[in-house]
């Protein structure tokens, strides 16, 4: 089994762990010593690492980077540079700064793994939304409005953080791989949002080039009484539209075929399949991952334009 570090020993961190316990050889960093001796405690009895450098200094083969996105620059940048493969937690970054600094590494370095924990494009949701599409069975897509609108609080390093960036980039993610398409512009909303205070609000607008568009609404600040359950998003095409519930639920279809799928519960949230990626590209040296650098770039790219609003 491959040698992987768990860098951030959190409630992401954790969630990670179970899924890679019995398929990896872990081993834990955190800032804290007691949080990581915890969690070699509960997964494996791993060795800890008292520093990121010795981290990366060991035979480790990976690191799975689970820490606030502030840190994550540094981070990915010297596990690039030491030869380490990466999974790092989404966004992949915090600023467009950042993100021009860790491509630049990773181009310099291209056989080195990076990948970015963005489990939405392994959700069977959008496997099967794109299948519907490239089975032309809702015609020519023009439109989409993919979101979730709930109450959530944030505490912690999150608290310094707008929800577009932290919870809303998924959803981003996962229109932006439905179209795919060339961006002619990004607008955007924040209803509420108070200068120089992180948004909890935003209705993003991306034009492509051939006309399309794609409507994001994302919001922590919304009363929901299932908590963003059955909320619903749509995808109209010239023939048809499909109906999806927002977290992968259920997805309906309206168009030259009628039906009600269930795409799956099993891993409904994609981390499996996200996993299975992460592990296959560690043990074949030069596959890539779906979700890769110029994936994540354009998504942050959609989320950064869209701040610019804010300034």
């Amino acid at each position: 089994m491959k040698k992987i570090c768990l860098v951030g020993c959190g409630s992401i961190g954790r969630l990670h762990a179970k899924n890679l316990v019995d398929k990896a050889e872990l081993c834990f960093y955190s800032r804290t010593r007691a949080s990581a001796q915890a969690f070699s405690g509960e997964f494996g009895g791993g060795r800890v690492f008292d520093s990121y450098e010795e981290v990366l200094d060991s035979a480790v083969d990976a690191v799975l980077i689970s820490t606030p996105p502030e840190a994550h620059r540094v981070q990915v940048i010297d596990a690039i540079e030491a030869g380490k493969g990466v999974l790092v937690e989404k966004p992949l970054c915090a600023t467009a700064e950042d993100l021009v600094a860790i491509g630049a590494v990773a181009a310099a370095h291209p056989d080195v793994l990076l990948m970015v924990a963005e489990n939405y494009y392994y959700k069977p949701a959008l496997k099967l939304i794109k299948w519907v599409l490239q089975q032309d069975l809702i015609g020519e897509v023009r439109q989409a409005t993919i979101g979730k609108r709930f109450t959530q609080a944030s505490s912690g390093w999150k608290s310094g953080y707008g929800a577009l960036l932290e919870g809303g980039v998924h959803f981003v993610a996962f229109g932006a791989d439905l179209f795919d398409g060339e961006l002619r512009r990004v607008s955007a909303e924040f209803p509420g949002a108070v200068a120089g205070e992180p948004e909890r609000n935003s209705l993003v607008r991306v034009e492509y080039a051939d006309g399309a568009e794609l409507l994001l609404r994302y919001a922590w600040n919304a009363f929901s009484l299932a908590q963003g359950t059955f909320q619903h998003s749509h995808i109209v095409g010239t023939a048809g539209q499909v109906v999806f519930e927002s977290n992968g639920i259920y997805v309906r279809l309206k168009g030259r075929r009628k039906r009600l799928y269930f795409p799956g519960f099993g891993d409904m949230m994609g981390y499996g399949a996200m996993v299975r990626d992460f592990l296959a590209c560690l043990a074949e040296p030069g596959r890539r991952p779906y979700s890769d650098f110029p994936r994540a770039e354009r998504d942050l790219g959609i989320v950064f334009s869209a701040y610019e609003g804010l300034a």
